[in-house]
């Protein structure tokens, strides 16, 4: 029935053989435009096998091609390779064409990468020879398995077949190296790679920078932007996506408005993508206002979009602004996936709305068939914590479907340490220290029980342990972006060039916010010693050397931005909170888990993070 519909529509010369005319008819019908549907690939094979083309080079590779537009390659594959694959034998018509289309299929499937390397070794195997639209798509599939063996081994086959010039093949193993990171390796070997060629287009580039930033080396992905601005390459629109997603993890929110100037100024395409990535970017320096400023202004929004406004306006405590634009996407016929509804619970959660939490949660299965994940089970039993529910919220934990991960457990730990809970906090440490012994966090987490319960001894012991094991706590990191520059400070740094006066300037501080109030919190000081020596190890965390080095630096009445690796200690909070009254300065904090904006003596989290 197809084969006469179709003989009608082709063209041929009334002498035509046979065998040109069936396959003639046959790559009309593997066309896009008739050969839509699994049915129909079905019926093409039996047309393929009762005209004899199942050799036929052309048909084979036109075959795979129209599968794996229908999502139909490993049905495909079966059938162009039927044969023990443990133990292939070479038919004759098998040719790189074919294997390029068939490993392409599969480095662009999600969860089948490693076939596309099973038939690249076929492929040798047989001794067909891979030309240069092979090895990108190789090198692709060894990046989703992340594999650097592999990767290696392709690069050495790169060379030996002579495609190490091609900028294509080149541009990919970049990429590769960069997503094949097994330690420090594959991004030293990216780098020697890149710095050792003479030919680098922006993809490279693009390639590399994008590289530093997934390793969440973003000053490296900066510094290499400027180089690549010195030598005159321009960047594309994929380049400033990795430059923005670099200011996004750094807080560097003067060099993000200065990119977003730049794709003005150069015209640079603002596609979607690119402009997710600039609500993503302010969003996490801290102007969420211009973030949702942008999202307003876009002609054509994707779920990425509203759930990147969404979670920005979560991590700045906005949570009411958030379930209203959450609703706002539903009432626009955007369907809510996980990943919003992820977005929507911390905004509860971090502004402590627990029945609309509870709402959302229940709703996911019951409205929109979407069964919760372990990461939404995460998100209430952080809600239910950070509103003191620590008994409901461990409740609901033993009630969850599958088992608990570290992270809920933790999330649990900390709050019984906050609220005072501190006997159930012994316990969960305890037994999440047997399931996972080389945790150090689980070790600081009980280390930190014993302090508030004044059991110094067992602290003590619990700091033994760590150290007989190698293990360290990740020390408090705080970054400051002043005049372009990013500077990092640790507790008790005095690394800085201007340490000096950056101490001096921490002393004052003190001084003028005691005189109006402010009392520190040397409970926050897990070390058994006395009061004095207390306060002095508070004056030192780095949230308050970043302050007073900003303090040094910047026009009275500017706003200080600046960005922790951890959660905001208590004493910190209280500390910024007097700072900002005293100083008249703005001050916006990025922790770990969220935005906190301190004005007058105020902070939008109104002590609630």
């Amino acid at each position: 029935m197809i084969k006469s519909k179709l003989l009608s529509t082709i063209q041929l010369p009334s002498n035509t053989p046979k065998s040109r005319l069936a396959e003639q008819t046959c790559l009309t019908l593997l066309h896009s435009s008739h050969c839509n549907t699994f049915t129909k690939l079905t019926q093409i094979q039996t047309f393929i096998l009762k005209h004899g083309l199942q050799n036929n080079p052309l048909i084979l590779t036109k075959f795979a091609s129209t599968s794996s537009n229908i999502n139909a390659i490993h049905y495909a594959s079966s059938f162009l390779f039927p044969f023990d694959q443990t133990t292939p034998t070479q038919p004759p018509s098998y040719d790189a064409f074919l294997f390029n289309t068939v490993i392409r299929a599969y480095a662009q499937t999600h969860d089948s990468k490693s076939k596309a390397l099973f038939f690249y070794r076929t492929m040798v195997r047989y001794g067909v020879s891979p030309n240069k639209f092979t090895f990108p798509f190789v090198l692709k599939a060894c990046a989703g398995v992340g594999s650097l063996r592999l990767g290696k081994l392709v690069h050495g086959c790169v060379v030996k077949f002579g495609f190490e010039e091609d900028l294509h093949v080149f541009n990919t193993m970049i990429h590769m190296y960069c997503c094949c990171c097994e330690g420090e390796e594959g991004v030293e070997i990216a780098e020697k790679v890149f710095d050792e060629s003479t030919k680098l287009d922006s993809v490279t580039w693009s390639a590399m920078i994008g590289g530093y930033v997934r390793l969440g080396r973003s000053a490296r992905a900066i510094g290499l932007f400027r180089e690549m601005q010195v030598v005159g390459v321009f960047p594309d629109e994929i380049t400033m996506i990795s430059v923005l997603s670099a200011c996004a993890d750094l807080g560097a929110l003067e060099l993000g408005k200065w990119v977003e100037s730049y794709i003005e100024r150069e015209n640079i395409h603002k596609s979607v993508e690119l402009c997710n990535a600039m609500i993503d970017m302010f969003a996490k320096c801290g102007n969420v206002d211009k973030a949702v400023k942008l999202f307003r202004q876009m002609d054509s929004r994707t779920i990425v979009s509203w759930t990147s406004v969404i979670a920005g306006l979560a991590m700045h405590g906005r949570g009411l602004e958030a379930v209203s634009i959450f609703h706002e996407m539903v009432k626009n016929g955007v369907t809510p996936d996980d990943v919003a509804f992820i977005g929507v619970l911390s905004a509860c959660s971090h502004s402590g709305l627990v029945d609309k939490g509870r709402h959302y949660f229940n709703s996911m299965e019951r409205n929109f068939s979407i069964v919760p994940k372990i990461e939404h089970y995460g998100c209430m039993v952080d809600l239910f914590c950070r509103c003191g529910f620590v008994k409901e919220a461990f409740e609901f934990v033993q009630n969850m479907p599958f088992e608990p991960n570290q992270i809920i457990w933790r999330t649990l730990i900390t709050a019984c340490h906050a609220i005072g809970e501190l006997k159930l906090g012994e316990s969960i440490s305890k037994e999440l220290i047997k399931n996972e012994p080389m945790h150090e966090s689980n070790y600081v987490l009980l280390s930190n029980i014993y302090a508030k319960l004044r059991r110094w001894d067992k602290k003590t012991k619990v700091r033994e342990v760590m150290d007989m094991r190698g293990m360290k706590k990740v020390p408090g990191s705080t970054m400051i972006e002043v005049n372009n520059e990013m500077h990092e400070f640790v507790a008790g740094d005095k690394s800085h060039d201007q340490y000096k006066e950056i101490y001096e300037m921490v002393d004052e501080m003190g001084k003028e916010i005691k005189r109006v109030g402010y009392v520190p919190t040397t409970s926050q000081v897990l070390l058994d010693i006395d009061e004095e020596d207390k306060e002095d190890a508070l004056y030192r965390h780095s949230e308050k050397l970043a302050i007073a080095f900003a303090l040094l630096n910047t026009p009275p009445g500017t706003s200080i931005r600046i960005v922790k690796n951890l959660r905001i200690c208590e004493d910190c909070h209280s500390a910024t909170k007097f700072i900002s009254k005293v100083y008249n300065r703005e001050i916006v904090v990025r922790d770990r888990n969220r935005f906190h904006h301190f004005k007058n003596g105020l902070c939008s989290c109104r002590d609630f993070w």
